[in-house]
């Protein structure tokens, strides 16, 4: 036998799962199921997007006895959005059967999962505050209940439902089998494992890989008022199918969702605060490609399955490295190829250190530059490498040159003998260079023409006598007449 067969699943969920053309467990499924079936608590720890859900919902179906009407397994989540997940799979894999399963989660009507109730679903999947009031209420009866799934166990301790799941704990019977399975399993929940659970079976499927090996991790850098700008920007260049941007704080959520559709991109958000049917409406239209990015906080960064989904964008960088760990993992997924993007401002740098660090992974800086991504530091080694090939270019021109002017200098010039009759002809040559330059050192009056010189005495002759007596001037002109 191979495949899901080796691990003898009934042949009736074999059958649902080529539907879905799943045929091969993963390395989680592989390990954990084994373990579950044998009735073992088990604490499973697996990279996101490994298949968890079905690690534990293949086992879990296979407990359930159809005939009898009461609730047998319970699945606690943090989240409205997971536990629609994981009831619609289970819904999937129980179709044609008698096995029936209701979603019982906050912010649906509790009046309709009242009268859901009364139809005796064998499993319940739900958040701990809603499964807890139906229980106040006396509508859930927990003494039936045999398997408890706890799905991300640190995010259903961390939000501060601790005491309702350890009430729910105590109003079950003993011999019950707990099943934790997340991503992350920080250290206080080795504390809840130590409280509650006998002898557990810890599986852990390459725990210090915590994000898939098929995801690219980059961050940009620019000023908090450029952030939208530059997603813009990168929504664009990279043109995901689907993709998901988180936000820290859910009050921002309007303002962000409003800017990014003003900046042109086609963006909804997520709401924490609404109701179920309008968060149902915004995943169910997410899913179906009614637009391109889904805005939210962390609620939607839980265990949530969304093939379509190629791209994370970190519009605020996560609360610390788990976080990023969860947000990244709803993309790249079963070994799908993924990119996770952050955007930070210089001041957030740090953060992106500490993740890199506690991780083991590289998160690598890009740059936006005229409409390319580039890496930075390889454009720089790109540039130093051309100045040093220039410089040396310049230093090879430069030998070149002092190298030819020595060989030049080193060829022995050729004597020339003058010949005899060459003598007289070297003396012409040089009287008549000596008369040459004695010539251009003569003033220009030694070359003016006669009768130009004739008309200037003239002129200077009548400049002196202006005023003279008449005379004067007749015995002048006498005198410069030529004598016969």
């Amino acid at each position: 036998m191979s495949g899901f067969a080796s691990l003898h699943i009934d042949p009736v969920y074999l059958k649902r799962l080529q539907e879905q053309d799943i045929t091969e467990p993963s390395p989680i499924q592989r390990e954990a199921i084994p373990p579950i079936l044998e009735g073992k608590d088990v604490v499973a720890q697996s990279q996101t997007g490994t298949g968890k859900t079905l690690a534990y919902a293949l086992p879990l179906l296979h407990k359930i006895e159809e005939a009898t009407r009461e609730v047998q397994a319970l699945v606690l989540v943090p989240t409205r959005e997971l536990g629609m997940q994981i009831a619609q799979t289970l819904e999937q894999l129980t179709k044609e059967t008698g096995t029936r399963v209701q979603q019982l989660i906050g912010g649906a009507s509790i009046e309709r999962q009242i009268d859901k109730l009364k139809l005796k679903p064998q499993i319940v999947v739900g958040t701990p505050g809603r499964i807890q009031e139906l229980v106040k209420l006396r509508k859930l009866k927990l003494h039936g209940i045999r398997t408890v799934v706890v799905d991300e166990v640190d995010q259903v301790f961390e939000l501060g439902s601790m005491q309702d799941v350890e009430a729910l704990f105590k109003g079950m019977q003993c011999e019950k089998q707990l099943l934790f399975f997340s991503a992350t399993l920080p250290a206080p929940i080795q504390e809840v494992i130590d409280r509650w659970m006998r002898d557990p079976h810890f599986v852990r499927v390459n725990p210090a890989q915590r994000t898939s090996e098929t995801l690219e991790h980059v961050y940009f850098v620019c000023q908090e008022r450029d952030k939208i700008d530059t997603l813009r920007r990168l929504v664009r260049h990279y043109n995901p199918k689907a993709a998901m941007v988180f936000i820290n704080a859910t009050d921002d959520i309007g303002e962000a969702v409003a800017k990014l559709k003003y900046a042109g991109l086609s963006v909804e958000g997520l709401y924490g605060d609404s109701f179920k049917q309008e968060r149902a409406r915004a995943m169910q239209m997410f899913r179906a490609g009614r637009f391109q990015l889904l805005l939210s906080t962390d609620v939607a960064a839980r265990g949530l399955d969304l093939p379509q989904v190629t791209h994370v964008f970190n519009l605020d960088p996560p609360v610390d490295a788990d976080h990023y760990v969860h947000r990244v993992g709803r993309t790249g997924r079963m070994g799908r190829q993924g990119v996770a993007v952050s955007i930070i401002t210089p001041k957030e740098q740090f953060i992106i250190d500490k993740f890199t660090k506690t991780l083991g992974i590289a998160l690598e800086r890009r740059d936006l530059f005229h409409g390319r991504i580039i890496d930075p530091e390889r454009e720089q080694a790109i540039r130093l490498e051309a100045r040093k090939t220039t410089a040396r270019a310049k230093t090879r021109e430069g030998e070149a040159a002092v190298t030819s002017e020595r060989e030049v200098r080193s060829v022995p010039r050729a004597e020339v003998k003058p010949q005899a009759s060459s003598a007289p002809k070297l003396a012409a040559d040089k009287d008549r260079k000596v008369t040459v330059s004695s010539a251009a050192r003569q003033p220009k009056a030694a070359i003016v023409p006669p009768a130009a010189d004739k008309r200037k005495a003239n002129r200077e002759r009548d400049r002196k006598n202006k005023g003279a007596p008449r005379w004067l001037k007749e015995k002048q002109n006498q005198s410069e007449k030529p004598r016969p």
